[in-house]
């Protein structure tokens, strides 16, 4: 059957933060077979090639010059289970929420902090997304990509997957030459969530009466409120999540920080001490402020709203901004987390 293709497709629809952009050529695949042939046809065009799943944290600078491949690839498989423990491979096309609500509910634990982190499955590894003291790499064990060299499937490990904040080999090494097809988990039937993330624990004891562990149920139910007041869904307000990442300081500039800002939020990490971006934000009195209409979210200074649907540049504008105050206050330089085209 041949491809669906279509031209100058809107992609506003296609990206979380709601920018008018157009691609050249834009399909939807359902299985791996119809990616390979796209890829190929790309590859014989000459075009330019974006993968997007949900666009969750895709910024449109301008129009797409090239083809533009939607991954609807489904299908969860449970390929071994035991009393104690399920593996599963999730098609790059599932939704990630609804994977981890599904997964929750049938008693397989370990991805409820993960709730209501929008995109999907394809895209968890690319960033190691993470929240609430959990990141996917602790469950993930293999991932299936599509070469665009070769268009061969190849697999790799979870240590092969080079996992760090924010960031993984899709990243760097495999960046621009694999498409991610599915990813494998190894989840637990033991019900004993992590609890390190203080909202987290604060919320669950407003929650829950008794000395009883929180379920993960419970859990899972907790994070979707927390996220849901802080949060607002793409939907709602257009917004690709956390618009930068916390950025990681040395022990000398943190404490030289922590001397004029008693208050500063910041957390030990391996490379050093991690900042709360959304924080340093908020200080600098950027949740009062607004250019061409994109500003950043009253009730979490990490995200950046578009509710106009204005233009992806005037978004990069009202970043850019943003990091060069916070480089001037605080001599700190804050990173960009959406990808950008």
């Amino acid at each position: 059957m041949p491809l669906n293709l279509q031209y100058d497709v809107n992609l506003e629809p296609y990206n979380s933060l709601g920018v008018p952009a157009l691609a050249q050529v834009l399909v939807v695949v359902s299985s791996v077979t119809e990616l390979r042939e796209a890829v190929q046809l790309a590859s014989e065009k000459k075009w330019s090639l974006l993968v997007l799943g949900e666009g969750s944290n895709t910024v449109f600078k301008s129009d797409f010059v090239g083809l533009v491949i939607v991954n609807r690839i489904l299908g969860i498989t449970a390929f071994e289970e035991t009393d104690e423990i399920v593996s599963l491979t999730v098609a790059a096309g599932e939704n990630w929420h609804g994977l981890v609500e599904s997964c929750t509910r049938k008693g397989w634990y370990g991805l409820e902090n993960l709730a209501l982190i929008p995109g999907t499955v394809g895209a968890a590894p690319i960033q190691n997304i993470g929240a609430y003291g959990v990141e996917v790499c602790e469950t993930l064990t293999e991932v299936e990509y599509l070469d665009l060299e070769t268009l061969q499937l190849c697999s790799i490990d979870n240590f092969a997957c080079d996992f760090a904040y924010r960031d993984s080999v899709f990243k760097k090494g495999l960046a621009g030459r694999a498409v991610i097809t599915s990813v494998n988990f190894q989840l637990t039937k033991n019900a004993l969530s992590k609890l390190t993330y203080p909202s987290l624990v604060e919320r669950l004891s407003e929650n829950i009466t008794g000395s009883s562990s929180p379920t993960p149920l419970e859990v899972f139910a907790a994070v979707c409120e927390i996220r849901a007041e802080k949060l607002p869904l793409p939907s709602t307000i257009p917004n690709v999540g956390s618009f930068f990442k916390n950025p990681i300081v040395s022990a000398e500039l943190h404490a030289e920080l922590k001397k004029t800002y008693p208050d500063l939020v910041s957390f030990s990490a391996s490379q050093g001490i991690k900042l709360a971006a959304g924080w340093l934000i908020e200080k600098a009195g950027w949740k009062h402020k607004s250019i061409k209409g994109v500003r950043v979210h009253q009730s979490q200074a990490l995200v950046v709203v578009n509710p106009e649907h204005r233009a992806g540049q005037d978004v990069l504008e009202f970043a850019e901004a943003i990091r060069e105050d916070i480089s001037l206050k605080f001599g700190v330089k804050l990173e960009i987390e959406p990808r950008i085209y």
